[in-house]
């Protein structure tokens, strides 16, 4: 049914960032050469004992289930307030200056998409997030 169906925009998107990124390193890697990888920016380490309790707590607890708020929880922005005020004195407004994000590659996207307009020159360094290059 599909075969005759076209979907331009969709055929415009590029291939997904970290998925052609793997299958460079993959051959890389088979090909012997030693890699660094800086794809992802994923935890090479276990998670510590104390976070994955809090984490079971939390889960168990009914208020806990379905999704955050686009921004994120508004105690989570203040907190994250608090501690820039104590560690930087720096004053941040949870309402309009804070956002909680999936990852930092999810804030570093956004941060560019929101602050450099079409026709402006973007320097991204190498090695760097694969997805730097996609914002």
């Amino acid at each position: 049914m599909f075969d005759e169906i076209r979907f331009n925009t969709i055929e415009r998107l590029p291939n997904y960032v970290f998925a052609e990124v793997n299958a460079i390193k993959m051959a890389a890697r088979r090909a012997g050469e030693d890699i660094i990888d800086f794809s992802m920016g994923n935890p090479d380490g276990k998670t510590p004992q104390h976070i994955i309790d809090k984490l079971c707590e939390s889960a168990n607890k009914d208020k806990t289930s379905g999704y955050s708020t686009s921004m994120g929880i508004y105690k989570l922005r203040l907190a994250i307030c608090n501690w820039y005020k104590r560690k930087y004195n720096v004053n941040l407004d949870p309402e309009n200056e804070v956002v909680a994000t999936m990852g930092s590659k999810e804030g570093f996207v956004n941060l560019a998409r929101a602050i450099i307009n079409p026709g402006d020159v973007a320097i991204v360094p190498t090695p760097a997030y694969p997805i730097h290059t996609q914002a």
